[in-house]
């Protein structure tokens, strides 16, 4: 049986927003970041990290470069007992590179279609949590529930989302901790039920 998931978008919710993120050196979790990522571990939640790397297709960063900052990551996550089940990226971007217009860069929903497909879970019972108006889409797009922290680009986001853009979001929250908090204590459906 399928079950739900948490999607997470990286910079600017998970760790905090360095334009284009390109070195280990760099990268440093917002606050209660791990903690949050714990709870949903806890909590039975599989957890994937879902981000748009256009850096990549920038130049200003490579596939290995890109597998080092993630395997710091899950490292720092995993010193605060924090673990997560799959990454998922798109290196593309329509104006540089290759100017590829794919189907896997957020707001497209391809990223998590695949990570349900190949994690087994269901779409409609889970969470895209970010910080970015494309996040929020790519999860109404997969058919999911969509939630907006206030680091990272959040705030902006809030500023100028219009009445029905902001009735259609599930959750604002200070920050992943407090989304998480409201994930875990709400009514939402767990793994299992």
């Amino acid at each position: 049986m399928s079950q739900p998931a948490v999607f997470i978008d990286r910079d600017g919710t998970i760790n905090v927003n360095v334009h284009h993120l390109n070195c280990v050196e760099d990268l440093q979790l917002i606050p209660n970041a791990a903690e949050a990522i714990a709870k949903l571990n806890t909590a039975g939640y599989p957890v994937i990290i879902i981000t748009n790397q256009s850096a990549i297709a920038r130049g200003l960063l490579t596939e290995e470069g890109l597998t080092e900052i993630h395997t710091e990551l899950k490292s720092i996550l995993a010193s605060q007992h924090a673990s997560i089940n799959g990454i998922y990226h798109c290196p593309h971007h329509p104006d540089y590179g290759e100017k590829i217009i794919c189907d896997c860069r957020k707001p497209k929903p391809n990223m998590l279609q695949r990570a349900a497909q190949e994690h087994n879970l269901d779409l409609s019972r889970s969470f895209m949590i970010g910080d970015s108006y494309s996040d929020l889409l790519a999860g109404w797009n997969a058919g999911c529930q969509s939630a907006l922290v206030r680091t990272g680009y959040g705030d902006q986001v809030i500023s100028k989302a219009n009445t029905e853009n902001t009735q259609k979001i599930s959750y604002i929250g200070d920050d992943l901790l407090d989304v998480v908090n409201w994930i875990i204590a709400s009514k939402a459906p767990t793994p299992g039920s």
